[in-house]
């Protein structure tokens, strides 16, 4: 339709560009006279449809967005998925205002689709993270809180984003992982459960007693009132080392207790095999030399 304002233009010479500009002028006089009224119809009615369009988009969005809250859906994710909503539908409303106005809109939707696809291949990475991310949300493998070793790293969950995810480690340094790092390797999360296991391994000599041994590790775990009775702890002998006879400590408790406890737990025994002689042996060697003149006979 608007190539007809300018079908009957004269062609513009630099002899004459005042009677060309005029020409051009008079040709868009005629066309609005001729197709004024028509034109300004188009126009009111495309800025209705996209107005009216804006309002059934934002109707629209917030009753999506209401729906996954009460679906339980994550916040974030929630909020994500509502302002994509959000974008299609009002691509949808300017590309049905803008072909009101007699625009051939298919060409333009093509343009939008080849675009739309080289963003794509261009974001692999960031849409991979993405979807990780949202698989992360729905599936909740970790918590905001949870101590965690994934991607490579571990630290306690701060904050869980679409594309990324907040770690802190001991030492109060940031860490942000990609969350397709995290979904790509195994995660490991040390507060999923209430209780966790210590796992110590004690050595003593060979000279030692055993039973006074083991006795003693039974009652210095079972004099630790964090240590839980369900499960029992385990003390036992578990290997013959090369140079010592190596013990298992492995007494159950609360997931808040484990580094306390088992610290406490080696200090108490170190200061115990002191007290009742008990030797943590040493790795030894021996060297046997041998008189090579001896040897051979000489």
């Amino acid at each position: 339709m608007w190539s007809i304002i300018f079908a009957e233009e004269k062609p513009v010479t630099a002899e004459d560009p005042l009677h060309a500009v005029s020409g051009v002028w008079d040709t868009v006089k005629e066309y609005l006279a001729r197709e004024g009224t028509h034109l300004s119809i188009n126009i009111v009615m495309a800025l209705l449809i996209f107005l009216v369009g804006k309002w059934i988009t934002n109707i629209l969005s917030r009753f999506c967005n209401r729906l996954m809250k009460q679906a339980k859906v994550d916040d974030t994710l929630a909020r994500f998925l509502s302002n994509i909503i959000y974008s299609i539908l009002m691509v949808m409303v300017i590309l049905a205002a803008i072909s009101k106005l007699g625009i051939n809109t298919n060409s333009l939707a093509a343009v939008l689709a080849a675009a739309g696809f080289a963003i794509g291949m261009a974001f692999q990475g960031t849409l991979g993270n993405f979807a990780s991310g949202v698989m992360l949300i729905l599936f909740k493998p970790f918590r905001v809180g949870d101590y965690i070793e994934a991607g490579g790293t571990a630290g306690i969950v701060e904050e869980i984003q679409i594309f990324s995810t907040h770690l802190r480690t001991g030492d109060n340094i940031a860490i942000v992982v990609p969350n397709g790092q995290i979904s790509g390797g195994t995660i490991r999360n040390f507060s999923k459960k209430p209780t966790r296991r210590i796992d110590l391994v004690i050595g003593c000599g060979y000279d030692d007693d055993l039973r006074a041994v083991k006795s003693f590790l039974e009652e210095v775990v079972q004099g630790d009132e964090r240590v839980l009775s369900d499960p029992a702890p385990v003390v036992a002998v578990n290997e013959l080392g090369d140079s010592s006879v190596n013990f298992v400590v492995r007494p159950w408790v609360n997931n808040a207790d484990f580094w306390t406890t088992r610290w406490d737990l080696i200090e108490r025994i170190k200061l115990g095999f002191d007290e009742r002689g008990f030797n943590i042996p040493y790795p030894t060697r021996d060297l046997h030399v041998y008189n090579e003149s001896l040897v051979s006979g000489d």
